[in-house]
């Protein structure tokens, strides 16, 4: 679930082509595409967006791709390509779920502010130590009690990376609990908090345990009342880990150099990498958070503000949402067999794309193909 910055400068721009790297990995599924899904009313208008989709599934190889555009608040289209199941032939639909990975993180960012504005918490909050939020967590090292909910929005805890020893992917057995005891005392920060960068999971997978404290419930509990069903959303929900564990109308996962998407602990992951969802259960979160029409935001313009400035460590990160000068605010989500992105442009679109597998460069893909999708319709003015 690795985010990196720099490769998402196109976000600025929409003049280039869609093209896939000659270098990205390439995945046998077997079975010619089906035709596209669509329940857009002007499909005609749209052929190019079609294009687009079946090109992305034969140049990466991935089995399924489901995409959702917004226009100032409004659907304007959904369509999906290829299978949900290549075993079964089952077509992929717009209402098929996905594994969403990292772009769980703005909604969890989104959970704090919401608390913030009901005086729950503050994002200036302790998160350990006899002050802290957290202040149960007794295992906590002295480096760390001068963490902040702030500096965990921002990946400004001081450590825990998601690398290597990323403890998120570690200790599959353990609960949250039990991870975040063993986490602090065994893998020290790298520096001291608020004073670097380094991208981490378990910050959020903390946030999630800060949410469940402020609220008395859990963190699906307290999220899907909090804002899925604010912003219209029903299916949303903390994903299983195996097969047999699949929502209902839940894609196949497909794997890619040796990974197996149900080895991991997905329902671990659940305030960092653990929402299942649709595209367009994803775009209407961001209509819900996107800044342009006040009173049908889930957040005061203000809390809006604050959650997407660029943190003082990295201009391209705010509070679990990568932003640029456009201003345009995106997450991008990479899991064993999932491969997502949610896009909100200073020109009132948001969209959002999920595929069943992921290749070395899908990530990357998946990005200039719906800004190629977008840029294809002119009244969308992307």
């Amino acid at each position: 679930m690795i985010f990196n910055p720099d490769r998402r400068t196109a976000l600025a721009k929409i003049g280039k082509p869609f093209v896939v790297s000659a270098c990205t990995s390439t995945l046998t599924f077997g079975g010619r595409q089906p035709l596209a899904q669509t329940n857009s009313s002007s499909s005609n208008k749209l052929s190019e967006i079609n294009q687009f989709g079946q090109e992305f599934l034969e140049q990466t190889g991935i089995p399924g791709l489901s995409v959702a555009f917004a226009r100032n608040g409004q659907m304007v289209h959904q369509e999906a390509f290829g299978f949900a199941n290549v075993e079964r032939k089952e077509k992929l639909g717009p209402a098929h779920l996905f594994r969403v990975a990292s772009v769980s993180k703005p909604i969890t960012a989104t959970m704090i502010y919401v608390l913030a504005e009901r005086g729950r918490l503050r994002v200036s909050d302790k998160v350990f130590g006899p002050q802290g939020i957290l202040r149960s967590v007794t295992s906590a090292p002295e480096a760390a009690k001068s963490i902040t909910v702030h500096q965990l929005l921002t990946h400004s805890g001081g450590g825990w990376g998601n690398r290597a020893n990323d403890p998120m992917f570690m200790h599959p057995a353990l609960s949250h609990a039990e991870l975040i005891d063993w986490t602090l005392k065994n893998l020290p920060l790298a520096r001291a908090p608020g004073t670097g960068y380094e991208y981490s999971n378990f910050g959020y997978c903390l946030l999630g345990r800060i949410i469940e404290q402020a609220t008395g419930k859990s963190y699906a509990q307290a999220t899907s009342e909090m804002i899925m069903s604010r912003a219209g959303i029903s299916k949303m929900q903390i994903a299983g880990n195996t097969r047999d564990q699949k929502a209902p109308n839940e894609v196949q996962y497909y794997a890619a150099r040796g990974e197996d998407p149900y080895s991991i602990n997905v329902s671990r992951m659940d305030s960092h990498g653990g929402w299942v969802g649709t595209p367009s259960d994803l775009v209407k979160f961001a209509n819900s958070v996107d800044g342009f029409r006040p009173s049908a935001n889930l957040l005061q313009g203000a809390s809006i503000a604050a959650m997407t400035s660029p943190s003082t460590n990295n201009s391209a990160y705010a509070s679990g949402w990568a932003v640029n000068s456009a201003p345009n605010w995106w997450h991008t989500g990479s899991l064993p067999g999932t491969t997502s992105l949610l896009v909100r442009t200073a020109s009132g679109m948001c969209w959002a794309a999920c595929a069943n597998a992921r290749t070395g460069d899908s990530g990357n893909a998946l990005d200039a193909m719906m800004w190629a999708m977008a840029r294809s319709v002119p009244s969308w003015q992307a």
